[in-house]
């Protein structure tokens, strides 16, 4: 019995390297959400999740090839079959569990606004510094209702098709004009120009564009959001029937999680621990 379960274990593994040998493995990302994925001025991606994904496939002994994708479009290219897996700062939520299966998650990170520093909305105090929205209760209800009644008739730019937007579809529709872009970019640069009173973003990617040039009189203000329609973290996405590249990964996801590597990693690019 024990020599049959052996066997078994042997087999699996095998079964893993092959999938692993047999093919490149396509890793889909956006390459526009610095610090997490982004094209550099030479046209090369780096980022914290290039660096992660890489080390992923270095440990599973794969082939990986990267392949950028638009946003809006990334997770029906990923069933039309352009890539395997999307590593793309991609948040764990139940509708988009939906369509695609999730890994383990690897790093989290909240949402909060940014505004200009000028104007009337920097400083917010809604009594609550951190917002969980998982089975949230009247304290969190009541920090939302003053955040509305601090924005309200304001407009709150925002990238389309993410959990930001679903947020302000949820919790602040009919209170703020709610402006959607296709990447991050184009919405830092309308706050930035004063084209808009406040955008919503992840927590590191917000602080990227504040430590740029364009990003000087930006400022992060109110809450810190998680959970709800935030999700459990961010985790890579592929297929339903893609079982056996799910089990690879997630071995490997666990591996770095145990070993500290997915931490120094967050480190570097965030310049805090936002590993899981």
């Amino acid at each position: 019995m024990k020599k049959f379960i052996l066997s078994l274990i042997a087999l699996s593994v095998l079964c893993l390297t092959t999938v692993a040998s047999a093919k490149t493995i396509r890793i889909g990302t956006e390459g526009a959400y610095p610090p997490w994925n982004n094209l550099n001025s030479a046209g090369e991606l780096e980022g914290a999740e290039i660096d992660f994904g890489n080390e992923l496939c270095k440990r599973m002994s794969a082939d990986c090839e990267w392949v950028t994708q638009d946003w809006d479009g990334i997770i029906p290219a990923l069933l039309n079959g352009k890539y395997d897996i999307i590593i793309a700062g991609m948040s764990i939520t139940e509708e988009r569990k939906e369509k695609v299966n999730f890994t383990t998650g690897y790093m989290t990170d909240p949402a909060s606004f940014a505004v200009l520093k000028g104007s009337g909305l920097a400083n917010l105090s809604v009594g609550s510094e951190k917002v969980n929205l998982n089975n949230a209760g009247g304290k969190e209800q009541a920090a939302i209702g003053q955040l509305i009644a601090a924005m309200n008739g304001k407009t709150v730019c925002v990238q389309s098709s993410t959990i930001h937007q679903n947020f302000l579809e949820k919790h602040m529709a009919g209170a703020v004009d709610v402006r959607l872009y296709q990447a991050v970019d184009d919405h830092n640069l309308d706050l930035a120009a004063g084209r808009c009173d406040a955008i919503l973003a992840d927590v590191g990617s917000l602080i990227d564009f504040m430590d740029s040039d364009g990003g000087v009189d930006v400022v992060l203000t109110g809450p810190k959001f998680s959970g709800g329609v935030f999700g459990d973290g961010v985790g890579g996405a592929v297929r339903k029937e893609d079982t056996d590249i799910l089990e690879m990964f997630n071995k490997a996801i666990a591996e770095m999680s145990a070993d500290g590597t997915t931490a120094e990693i967050t480190k570097q690019w965030f310049g805090r621990d936002i590993s899981m």
